[in-house]
């Protein structure tokens, strides 16, 4: 019984001789078997030679673990990833430079949307000036026009005149002699004028006389009334117009009858501007010699 169990039982030594023959012998059958289609007498070509030599010498560096499990070595996943991570590389190089590029288009589209943003505004405040200036010239012109309504006004109110007021001066005797109560009414209508701007004195003197003794009689009594406003009252000469009618009526006068008594008559006359102030438009410097009251 006991030696029937010794020689039915192998002992530890000769278990791991068994272990390591079949270890060795898989590969030897695997590189031993060949596909039955393939003819063994066929001699390798020489690109065929070149990865046998190669694959030898891998083999003597994989050691024996590397040639049992070769999927296991660190080395063949290093060489499997690395074509993978050189084009993970490729990839991250293609990124940062397209991130670059949108960074660069970003910038330079930035930069073109301010500067038409500044033009813009430019633009804009070269409008409202334009627009601010149209409106002065507008202004302007508006003004001018007005002036020259006023200008036109003024003209044609030059030559209208309307009575203001009137005195009649008489003389005793024909003489060219002022009473009191003369002098009295031509002081009362030269104050009427002190300070008074487009008047003039229409000055009429009439003599009882016939003929060329009338006319010289009536003269002397108006340049007598002429010479006193002047003297007096600093009435300028170029305001009053006279003339000697003699005997002769005025006129339009309501009595049209002979004279009888020498007198003057003398009638202040203003056009429309008597009683305003008239600024000349601007730009038109008033003339020289310009009328002064």
């Amino acid at each position: 019984m006991n030696t029937k169990a010794a020689t039915s039982t192998p002992f530890p030594g000769q278990l791991a001789v068994l272990l390591l023959a079949s270890a060795v012998g898989i590969p030897a059958l695997a590189q031993q078997a060949q596909p039955s289609g393939t003819p063994q007498n066929t001699p390798p070509t020489t690109a065929q030679q070149q990865p046998s030599a190669s694959s030898s010498a891998n083999a003597s560096q994989e050691g024996f673990w590397g040639r049992v499990n070769p999927f296991a070595r660190k080395k063949w996943v290093k060489k499997q990833t690395d074509p993978i991570n050189d084009r993970l590389s490729e990839l991250d190089e293609v990124n940062a430079k397209n991130a670059k590029d949108i960074r660069d288009v970003d910038s330079r589209s930035q930069a073109g949307i301010s500067r038409a943003q500044a033009a813009a505004d430019a633009a804009n405040q070269s409008a409202t000036a334009a627009g601010a200036q149209a409106q002065l010239a507008g202004t302007t012109a508006q003004g001018a026009a007005g002036h020259v309504n006023q200008l036109n006004a003024t003209v044609n109110g030059l030559d209208q005149y309307h009575q203001i007021t009137e005195a009649e001066v008489r003389f005793r005797g024909g003489q060219p002699t002022l009473s009191a109560q003369a002098r009295q009414q031509l002081d009362d209508l030269a104050t009427s004028v002190t300070g008074q701007k487009g008047y003039i004195l229409e000055v009429e003197a009439h003599s009882p006389l016939a003929g060329s003794a009338g006319i010289q009689s009536s003269e002397r009594l108006a340049e007598a009334v002429k010479r006193y406003l002047v003297t007096q009252h600093e009435i300028p000469v170029y305001r009053m117009h006279a003339v000697a009618l003699g005997n002769a009526a005025s006129s339009g006068a309501e009595d049209a009858g002979p004279v009888r008594t020498s007198s003057v008559h003398i009638r202040l006359m203003a056009n429309s501007l008597a009683a305003q102030e008239v600024a000349p438009p601007q730009g038109v410097a008033s003339s020289p010699g310009a009328e002064r009251p």
